[in-house]
């Protein structure tokens, strides 16, 4: 039984055994336990459930990202005669004084994008190069190997669209509100609307800045 409240604060929460490498992490993030994180930003209001494993990715922000999730796997190099590592970690294994620097260039350069205020369901996997588009939602155990367009609902393996969340009008005005910019006072002050339904939230905003 939960009794301690959380409150997230500007400064990043990073939970209990995780691993964080050359990331940014966003005001009012949230990193889950036993994460690994490696050549990634994330955005504001931003976070992972448990044993996340991200790599070599661009997190927009409020992406809520559940537990067990990867992002950006790295991939084993199937045009060699072996596809084990001792080909590219060579000094791991005494082969030579160096290791296959251009490889790892090229791992890293495999951006996956995920947009702003997007659901990555438990277990997800987000294959490297991806772009998930802002509002979609990744099923859970979902293996995503195709770009996920804008506030769209795929599932499965491989991730197949099952629907949008909303009209194509809709979905438009949403993107040209781009409300995930707004400020943290901005977003206080109007949080009432947030729990408007959409066709109310997007008459009232759509076209005002």
């Amino acid at each position: 039984m939960i009794t301690e409240k959380k409150i997230i604060q500007k400064e990043p929460f990073i939970n209990r055994d995780c691993k964080i490498l050359n990331t940014k992490l966003g005001d009012y993030t949230e990193v889950g336990i036993f994460n690994f994180i490696e050549n990634v930003s994330f955005g504001d209001f931003s976070y992972t459930g448990q044993f996340c494993f991200l790599q070599n990715a661009e997190v927009g922000k409020f992406s809520n990202i559940a537990p067990m999730v990867r992002i950006g796997p790295t991939n084993h190099p199937i045009e060699r005669p072996t596809l084990h590592h001792f080909t590219y970690r060579r000094e791991m294994f005494g082969f030579d004084e160096k290791d296959d620097q251009e490889f790892f260039e090229k791992r890293e350069s495999r951006k996956t994008y995920i947009g702003h205020d997007t659901w990555i369901g438990h277990g997800a996997i987000i294959m490297p190069g991806i772009k998930i588009g802002n509002g979609a939602v990744v099923g859970s155990g979902a293996v995503v190997t195709k770009d996920v367009q804008a506030y769209s609902i795929v599932a499965g393996v491989p991730a197949k669209e099952i629907k949008k969340r909303f009209e194509v009008d809709v979905i438009r005005k949403l993107e040209s509100i781009e409300w995930w910019h707004w400020s943290y006072e901005k977003i206080k002050e109007n949080f009432e609307d947030f729990l408007l339904d959409i066709d109310s939230f997007v008459k009232k905003y759509y076209g005002k800045r």
